[in-house]
């Protein structure tokens, strides 16, 4: 957590509460059987780093908690009279399917909720002047999607008249909505729930944090990062064999993230044959002696024969200065392709300076997000989908899924959209995207081979 958002929430504390909100007391025994609850009220720490505990402490004045997500003995939603509706909102994801297909069991296995309305094309889905039909969903419909890319369901960016949403709500007798989406998908969530509010509905909005930037707030590492991560670190191994097939050979790779760059961070890890990771959070410049040309061509006079350069989509956005400011549908800010620019860059300067060289670039952007989860990430779709039933059926509102540690937490949604999580430069992850690409000796930053004589990679 960078420190600007401590102020803002230091400043703000009744606006940005640790507590989540109830549509009221729970009085209905819970179908499930056979199951360890948790206690209503139990809370966890934000963090397991002491001293950082004792940080925020002393700027916060309280010991800040989450409530831990669970199953509860007691539930708000009678089961019998329930009716869901899930939307997938925003770009594609690895391990959306395995979301829907977690809520989809769960209700029904858990808690014996038999109508699940399936929301087509995001929160176009929730308005009727696009008339689209719902898909109902049981466990046969779901059964193998987990195996499937992208979502079942559809998606698209953006937001409906929030009031045309409700009044959809309230027409399909829906009394629990789950969103699984981003931060502009999440914020449309909240402004339901609040619409939700003002009405004295008893509707549950329970958010599924779904970015691949990995960039929210306070919820752990989201789903579908790690294999996103995993599958940039193929296309990173394909780039380096390129670089290496040429005389002067470079390796361009573009990957996802707009203003976090945490996947080209952890991609140049996990395949460290990358000498350069460029991101959002670090500008950089062309020329000049510390500018990306000179790295690279103090790289080939250190008797490298190829460079690896990776760089996320939102890095280097101040080389377009004049640019006109364009967004998408979301309100995003939409980046200029830096990937192309860079290409054409590199190829421009080598020649003017009779360097032999030739730039391969890929843009994998489309195939790490349209995969299916892998591994670990499988699960924890499976498990965050399991807490947000829980924390719907106990009547829980207007908050967002997060996994801290071993342990999953409500979080308010307000609080997890508050701003941008973004790479710390004094990170211990930033240190080893340093430490993995040795750019720092080709950019001029440390004194060349190090206190050792080392050479970099």
């Amino acid at each position: 957590m960078v420190s600007s958002t401590l102020d803002k929430i230091a400043a703000n504390q009744d606006e940005y509460s640790c507590r989540v909100e109830t549509l009221g007391e729970c009085k209905i025994d819970s179908p499930i059987r056979h199951h360890e609850f948790i206690r209503d009220g139990e809370r966890i720490l934000v963090t397991e780093n002491e001293s950082f505990m004792k940080y925020l402490e002393g700027r916060l004045g309280h010991t800040p908690t989450f409530e831990r997500a669970g199953p509860l003995p007691m539930i708000f939603h009678a089961p019998a009279w329930t009716r869901v509706g899930i939307v997938t909102a925003g770009g594609l994801c690895p391990g959306l399917n395995n979301v829907i297909k977690g809520l989809v069991e769960i209700l029904t296995f858990d808690y014996g909720v038999k109508t699940i309305f399936g929301i087509k094309y995001g929160y176009a889905g929730l308005s009727p002047k696009f008339n689209y039909q719902p898909y109902m969903l049981n466990p046969d419909v779901v059964d193998t999607i987990h195996e499937l890319g992208g979502t079942i369901l559809g998606s698209s960016r953006g937001q409906q008249p929030t009031d045309e949403m409700v009044d959809t709500l309230e027409r399909m007798n829906i009394n629990i909505l789950f969103c699984i989406g981003g931060d502009g998908s999440l914020r449309c969530a909240r402004d339901i729930a609040g619409e939700v509010k003002r009405r004295n509905l008893k509707i549950s909005v329970v958010g599924i944090p779904k970015t691949i930037d990995n960039d929210l707030q306070f919820i752990g590492r989201s789903f579908g990062f790690e294999t996103a991560v995993a599958q940039a670190a193929e296309v990173i191994r394909n780039a380096h064999v390129e670089a290496k097939g040429t005389a002067g050979g470079i390796g361009l790779v573009k990957l996802m993230g707009r203003d976090s760059g945490f996947i080209a961070a952890y991609a140049s890890i996990a395949n460290p044959v990358v000498n350069f990771c460029l991101v959002p959070e670090s500008p950089f410049t062309l020329d000049g002696p510390n500018g990306l040309f000179a790295a690279i061509e103090n790289r080939f006079a250190a008797g490298k024969d190829h460079a690896v350069v990776v760089v996320a989509e939102g890095a280097g956005q101040e080389l377009f200065k004049g640019m006109p400011e364009v967004r998408d549908a979301s309100g995003n800010i939409l980046k200029n392709d830096i990937g192309e620019f860079l290409k054409r860059a590199l190829e421009c300067h080598m020649k003017s300076r009779g360097i032999k060289s030739s730039v391969k670039y890929f843009d994998p952007s489309y195939i790490i997000r349209s995969v299916p989860a892998k591994g670990t990430d499988a699960i924890r779709c499976y498990m965050l989908a399991r807490n947000a039933v829980h924390a719907a059926m106990a009547g829980r509102t207007n908050c967002v899924v997060g996994n801290l540690g071993e342990s999953y937490c409500l979080v308010p949604i307000k609080l997890a959209t508050i701003e941008r999580q973004k790479i710390a430069l004094n990170s211990d992850l930033w240190r080893s995207v340093m430490d993995a690409t040795g750019q720092e000796y080709y950019f001029g930053t440390t004194k060349a081979g190090g206190a050792d004589g080392l050479m970099a990679p």
